[in-house]
């Protein structure tokens, strides 16, 4: 998900080098502004059945559980082995897989692809390639170089480029949080993804209340909230989702039914309460594998129970044959 202009800002000079400045009307819209966690995989979690697809996807991710299908048995495992290696390694290394590191584990896997765009960004930033992004570096290649009193002196809208300018560095600053002015990769993804950590909530929060509190009383009223989803033209008649919207914010997004938003509601709003998915696939797995049922997995629980955690050519062939299966 995209939050406001600073990350389109950025998704913009990658689709054409740092070259030229961002429309200062460039945002997301509407709808755009939830966040809503996506499901850890779109298959059935059907272990019933002999179909582990879902737990593959969750533990693996959707692309590398494409690869690890392709794999022979023998591989699979081996590499599963690695895996389970690395979960306790970056944990408390204590020779065990417990359920916080199982959970980390599978969290860090359904944000490959958010890393994966953060690491094709990395270059256009780390302009000296020291492998960190310092706020300088960001700022330049976001809004070009200019001398110190000088911002934006070639622009029409100096002061709305400056409010953006004021307002990415103060979501770099709440990303950097060790305090010194250089991102590296975790804090630059902090910063492109904020609606990810939970240390950057209070940020996405502020960003919308300013974006949408036009009257700056410190509240969403609902005009404000339409005039976010839709644009009234004189003498047009307002559209019926446009009522169905007023009525989402009476019963919905107005919880304690004052007739506007505070910052808490609109936190409710745009970064609604969600389970944890990452900790409900490792109960399961946990679960389904802890033999001596001791609370934790050894690296020999998890690979007596390899196929629910990964594919291989013989369990896909084998679930492919349990949905023909299944249609006849």
């Amino acid at each position: 998900m995209m939050w406001q202009r600073s990350l389109l800002v950025l998704v913009l000079l990658l689709g054409r080098g740092a070259q030229g400045k961002p429309s200062p009307d460039a945002g997301p819209h509407g709808q755009g502004r939830v966040h809503q966690a996506a499901p850890l995989s779109d298959a059935p979690h059907d272990d019933a059945h002999g179909n582990f697809q879902y737990d593959h996807e969750a533990f693996l991710g959707r692309e590398v559980a494409k690869e690890f299908d392709q794999l022979s048995p023998e591989e699979s495992q081996a590499r599963l082995g690695k895996i389970v290696d690395r979960m306790d390694r970056d944990g408390d290394r204590d020779g065990w897989v417990s359920l916080a590191e199982l959970r980390a584990w599978i969290a860090h896997t359904q944000q490959r692809h958010i890393r994966d765009s953060v690491s094709a960004a990395w270059g256009t930033y780390d302009t000296d390639h020291d492998g960190r992004v310092g706020w300088e570096e960001l700022r330049n290649a976001t809004y070009g170089h200019y001398a110190p009193g000088e911002e934006f002196h070639d622009v029409e809208d100096a002061e709305t480029y400056r409010k953006m300018l004021a307002r990415d560095e103060r979501r770099f600053r709440t990303a950097d949080q060790d305090g010194d002015s250089m991102a590296t990769r975790e804090e630059l993804t902090a910063f492109l993804h904020p609606e990810e950590f939970p240390h950057m909530r209070d940020i996405v929060i502020a960003e919308t209340m300013e974006d949408l509190d036009k009257n700056k009383d410190g509240y969403v009223q609902v005009d404000e909230y339409i005039a976010d989803l839709y644009s009234e033209e004189p003498g047009a008649e307002e559209p019926a989702w446009v009522q169905t919207e007023r009525e989402q914010f009476r019963d919905f997004r107005d919880l304690n039914k004052d007739g506007r938003l505070d910052s808490s509601e609109v936190g409710h709003w745009v970064l609604p309460p969600a389970q944890d998915q990452p900790l409900v696939e490792a109960n399961h797995l946990l679960h389904e594998s802890d033999t001596d049922k001791d609370g934790r997995l050894s690296k020999a629980e998890i690979l007596g129970n390899w196929n629910m955690f990964v594919g291989s050519q013989a369990t896909n062939y084998g679930e492919d044959l349990t949905r023909h299966h299944d249609e006849l």
